[in-house]
């Protein structure tokens, strides 16, 4: 069995950071987590005394000493600006690049630290009109130079970090790295207990009644569902990725700096499967008309609507990767497949259906 450990997990109060955080909290082998987030502590976590909460942005200094005091064992780097910022791109790059490159530094210098997991993500392959739909991208592929902020701050941030690594390395500094690329992650809680823009809720209807006039406006846009002959996406159910990371975490595993794109076997699903799986028709259209509405909604709206520069092309263009290296390598096998992640209402979050 394993040593008890202190978990600090930052981007806590987020999607991915909160289900880590409250998941992890049930296992008997972890005595704290430490979670960090510049955001409020979510209802979930109120009254577990595994929990310490720190309000802080990563970014800005003064959160290493209360880390350190609780020696973390591992170090969880969830917190990301997603939404591109409308006209604000110097305080995202302070808050993801210069933030992630605090939280690096944290793990790289405290002595208590064994393990680094750091997501990124399979955006920062490239979604270009030479991608294909049979290509899988895999980890020894290098990253191409994008527009879209989101996937040049990632593909900048695991420089940094691979760099910081090699340095600590020479210093013959003990950490094992672990850094994952998931696909789209959904589930059960990602559909129903947070509402937010994002793809699949724009397709389902659910942004209506958000109060919102620019959300009403998406969802009246996509009455049909509006594709392009290549667009895909492969999706990661919400439970293999708090799996795949407690396998990171808790076990004792053979690597120093590891790499793995984390997406399931089998087809990814097409514009059709995803209108299909909502009750919806399908409208052929070209990259350019994505790209022109892109253009107009994020200027119109100042970036209410996440169609930020460059988006338009991961609405336009495939992206898929292999994620077999992970089963490979450490024998993690995937529990749902892509099309099963993105429709069916199992796991860990899973709702019962009210009786009418």
């Amino acid at each position: 069995m394993t040593q008890p450990k202190t978990l600090f997990i930052t981007g806590a109060a987020g999607y991915v950071g909160a289900m880590l955080v409250e998941q992890f909290a049930k296992r008997s082998d972890v005595t704290k987590i430490i979670g960090l987030d510049k955001e409020p502590m979510p209802d979930l976590f109120k009254g577990n005394k595994k929990i310490v909460y720190i309000e802080h942005n990563m970014a800005d200094a003064g959160w290493e000493d209360l880390v350190q005091v609780y020696s973390p064992q591992v170090v969880i780097h969830t917190a990301w600006q997603i939404r591109e910022m409308y006209g604000n791109r110097a305080l995202e790059w302070k808050w993801n690049v210069d933030g992630s490159d605090r939280v690096f530094n944290f793990a790289f210098t405290t002595t208590s630290v064994k393990k680094l997991i750091h997501f990124s993500t399979v955006s920062s392959y490239g979604a270009t009109a030479q991608n294909t739909k049979e290509h899988l991208f895999t980890e020894d592929e290098s990253f191409k130079a994008s527009e879209y902020l989101y996937a040049y701050e990632k593909s900048v941030v695991e420089d940094h970090l691979r760099a910081r690594f090699d340095i600590a390395k020479v210093n013959n500094a003990v950490l094992q790295v672990f850094v994952v690329r998931p696909a789209a992650i959904t589930g059960p809680r990602g559909r129903i207990d947070r509402v937010r823009f994002g793809l699949q809720s724009a397709l389902s209807g659910s942004l209506k009644g958000s109060g919102s006039f620019f959300y009403g406006l998406v969802s009246l846009m996509v009455s049909w569902v509006p594709v392009t002959t290549n667009w895909l996406r492969q999706y990661l159910h919400e439970d293999d990725v708090t799996d795949i990371i407690a396998l990171f975490s808790f076990e004792e595993l053979e690597g120093a700096y590891e790499v793995f794109n984390i997406a399931p076997p089998g087809p990814a699903v097409l514009g059709k499967d995803m209108a299909r799986a909502v009750g919806k028709r399908t409208i052929s259209i070209r990259p350019w008309m994505a790209r022109i509405v892109f253009f107009f909604m994020w200027h119109l709206t100042r970036g209410v609507i996440p169609t930020a520069p460059g988006s338009w092309k991961w609405y336009s263009y495939p992206i898929a990767v292999d994620g077999s290296k992970l089963t490979k390598q450490y024998g993690y096998k995937y529990r749902w497949n892509s099309k099963d992640a993105f429709v069916k209402n199992e796991g860990r979050y899973a709702r019962t259906p009210k009786l009418k």
